[in-house]
């Protein structure tokens, strides 16, 4: 099958751009600078990086918020006009169907951003969702829109966008949103937040300026272009799931650490797709449990089993790499429940050989997303 492009495809090829194929789309992977320099520029300046794979949904209509209630775990009657959530679709089972971010925009319509690899599912879902809605008399409806999406990441990120919008950033706090125009490109949505652990923005910019809004960011000395390596690698030290690798269909909110995303009123209605089967593990015994875990010596990478210090495997790595900020391993993975308590030591199988690992705290490195706490 072809591979799909983002309006900045011809952008990414002329900057030395390496494409590869992800999620059915042709991306970046690096350019000229090496994966290890992009990913410090990343947390020293600041990146950007060509997200327009990912989907972007609009939801109209007065029973909007009710119909997400009934797909999400959590609690988007609550959130303020322009606020927004990481949330997640479960399954009956309480299996996290995707991750997303839903805002609840002044413009009467909720903004909602999910994975480009569950496309196909989280649009059958929504669309199936609203129709059977409409069907029962509830006024609600969805557009699937076509704005390139980019992500500005870093410390300066906010510095080197404030030279561009009319807006003042410092009232544009973490996972808040605003229209505005940007570098003279009306009607983008800028919302502060991001996958690295960076302060930073991502832009919503309409398909025909994405070029034109990639360019006169370049200008400033700060910005560098980066791929989906540096995105990978400082996702997982910031200590954030990459959805078909972390969670699944198989893995609850629960188990895979996400817990918080579970809105208090939700949990006590237990009126969210799954919660049957949700709920009672928050304060029950899990068998699964998502840690993350650091080592020295050879990288630990994906499928590579867990051990307790007798040996016995009692889980697997679902992402590890390098860290290059730390200058050692970092991973995360799911072990036996039991096991789960930072400081634990355990040990990890890579290439046949067993090597000391210890479950650790996430975030691996600080973040700093920008809150007025």
């Amino acid at each position: 099958e072809a591979l799909k492009k983002t309006p900045l495809f011809d952008f990414h090829k002329s900057h030395g751009g390496k494409m590869v194929s992800f999620a059915g789309w042709s991306l970046p992977v690096q350019y000229q600078d090496s994966h290890l320099e992009s990913h410090l520029h990343t947390r020293r300046h600041c990146s950007l990086f060509d997200v327009s794979h990912m989907l972007q949904t609009k939801i109209f209509g007065q029973d909007r918020v009710k119909m997400m209630e009934s797909l999400v775990v959590s609690d988007i009657a609550e959130l303020k006009p322009n606020q927004g959530t990481l949330t997640l679709f479960t399954n009956e089972e309480g299996g996290i169907i995707d991750d997303l971010i839903v805002t609840n925009t002044s413009d009467k319509y909720l903004y909602v951003v999910s994975n480009a690899g569950c496309r196909e599912k989280d649009l059958a879902l929504m669309q199936n969702k609203a129709s059977e809605l409409r069907s029962a008399g509830w006024d609600v409806n969805l557009e699937v829109t076509d704005h390139a999406l980019m992500a500005l990441q870093g410390p300066s990120a906010a510095h080197v966008l404030q030279a561009g919008v009319s807006d003042d950033l410092r009232k544009l706090t973490f996972m808040t949103s605003a229209v505005m125009d940007v570098f003279g490109v009306p009607g983008c949505r800028v919302t502060r937040c991001g996958y690295t652990g960076e302060d930073g923005v991502e832009i919503s910019v309409p398909a025909e300026k994405a070029v034109h809004l990639a360019e006169a960011l370049l200008k400033n000395q700060e910005v560098k272009l980066a791929g989906l390596a540096a995105r990978d690698s400082l996702r997982l030290e910031a200590g954030l799931c990459l959805y078909g690798n972390d969670i699944d269909e198989r893995t609850t909110p629960v188990e895979g650490s996400l817990g918080w995303t579970l809105g208090k009123r939700r949990r006590a209605a237990m009126d969210f797709p799954g919660a049957a089967i949700v709920v009672p593990q928050i304060k029950g015994k899990l068998t699964r449990k998502r840690v993350g875990l650091t080592s020295t010596g050879a990288p630990i990478r994906q499928h590579s089993l867990i051990m307790n210090t007798e040996g016995a495997v009692i889980g697997e790595i679902t992402s590890g790499c390098p860290s290059p900020c730390l200058k050692k391993n970092v991973a995360m993975g799911y072990v036996d429940g039991q096991y789960s308590k930072i400081g634990t030591p355990l040990m990890v199988e890579v290439r046949k050989k067993q090597q000391e690992a210890v479950v650790s705290k996430m975030p691996f490195v600080p973040t700093r997303y920008y809150t007025l706490k």
